[in-house]
């Protein structure tokens, strides 16, 4: 399997780029993982909702541009569907299982998704109704992954 993580924004602490790293190294006994980072729209501190939506567009493009016709989207969206760990698993199990071998996971920028990319997206996915910065989704998305592809195999992993 082929997963890209793409993100907007640029990764600027230490703490979770080592954590980020650590999770890619485990991760590639299992799947061949990218991590894109896309550039994030610069824009003023007051947006109109016209604003908001241009900034997002933008953003979006730039996402979309490295998404194939034949890979299966997952978008990290606040209002997505919420699925426990070993749900998760059994996604990713079934993706693999029926040819889908290129998985993208999109996260967006402080914004949000644009609606370009919540079109392409062939499920959304929230871990929280919480907002969490998308730097640190990035570092639980990778666990969660990980932790999916060990649950998979019947491996250990801390409950």
């Amino acid at each position: 399997m082929k997963i890209s993580v793409i993100s907007v924004g640029k990764l600027k602490e230490k703490y979770l780029k080592q954590g980020i790293e650590e999770y890619l190294k485990r991760l590639s006994a299992y799947a061949k993982v990218d991590v894109i980072e896309v550039a994030d729209e610069k824009a003023p501190e007051n947006l109109s909702n016209a604003q908001m939506r241009e900034v997002k567009r933008k953003e979006g493009e730039r996402i979309l541009s490295h998404i194939n016709q034949d890979t299966y989207v997952i978008t990290l969206e606040i209002n997505g569907k919420m699925l426990s760990s070993e749900q998760l698993a059994a996604k990713l199990d079934k993706l693999a299982t029926y040819g889908k071998s290129k998985l993208a996971f999109v996260i967006g920028g402080s914004l949000g998704i644009s609606e370009e990319v919540q079109e392409r997206s062939d499920l959304a996915l929230s871990f929280s109704r919480m907002t969490f910065p998308h730097q640190v989704m990035r570092l639980v998305l990778l666990e969660q992954v990980y932790r999916g592809f060990r649950i998979n195999k019947g491996e250990p992993y801390h409950k």
